[in-house]
């Protein structure tokens, strides 16, 4: 059984729980995806599946890729994945297709995505450094400051931190909860936000290292009082 799905982020939004609170949420458009490889421990040393996300107009592809898409009997994608399947579940092979069902409401996932690249920023912004006195005179407000000893070791060592590209990197959202799915229209709503910007491709999967729902606190009385 297949353990996650393609999509692409739509944006945010707020969801009325029965209680009546507002909570945000994410409202993903997942799926419909095409099974374009089904990787087994025989052939390939594990065992996944290799996702094609369905695009309305069909993009172009080169002969490796036009043919890899032929053989597997699937529209040419352009963006694929490839995903974990569940131990024990059922065969999967090329050409079935994977919609956003897989996943039921209250269910917990992981979102992983590429989050919003800021461009190169400085040490304040990108390390959060405190920076120097913001007084008249001062000379020294949003530099770094010292990177090393002059005697020794008389360079800089590996890992400091200093100014350079921000954002840009794979994110992982853990232990989201799913607020509502919609297969007729491919929709899955998420509690919370999820990496990346709207229109951003994401995947969506079962979470790997759930954690249990909180649970109310009961306050407990005090000693001596009634």
């Amino acid at each position: 059984m297949v353990t996650g799905i393609i999509g692409r982020k739509v944006g945010m939004t707020q969801v009325f729980e029965a209680d009546g609170t507002v909570v945000p949420a994410t409202v993903i458009k997942a799926g419909p995806c095409v099974v374009v490889q089904a990787k087994t421990a025989q052939t390939d040393g594990y065992e996944s599946v290799q996702l094609g996300l369905v695009d309305p107009t069909a993009p172009k592809a080169n002969k490796p890729m036009t043919g890899h898409y032929k053989s597997a009997g699937v529209p040419v994608t352009r963006v694929r994945r490839e995903v974990k399947i569940a131990a024990g579940g059922d065969a999967v092979k090329a050409g079935d297709q994977v919609l956003c069902n897989i996943f039921a409401a209250g269910e917990r996932v992981d979102v992983i995505g590429t989050g919003r690249g800021k461009g190169f920023q400085g040490v304040m912004k990108r390390h959060h450094f405190a920076g120097g006195g913001a007084s008249h005179g001062s000379m020294f407000h949003r530099a770094p400051g010292s990177i090393g000893a002059s005697s020794f070791p008389s360079r800089v060592v590996k890992g400091m931190r200093a100014a350079g590209r921000m954002g840009g990197a794979r994110i992982t959202t853990r232990n989201l909860k799913v607020v509502s799915v919609n297969a007729d229209e491919h929709l899955l709503v998420l509690r919370g936000a999820v990496p990346g910007a709207p229109g951003g491709v994401v995947i969506v999967r079962r979470a790997v290292a759930r954690k249990p729902d909180p649970k109310p606190q009961i306050e407990k009385p005090k000693k001596g009082k009634k």
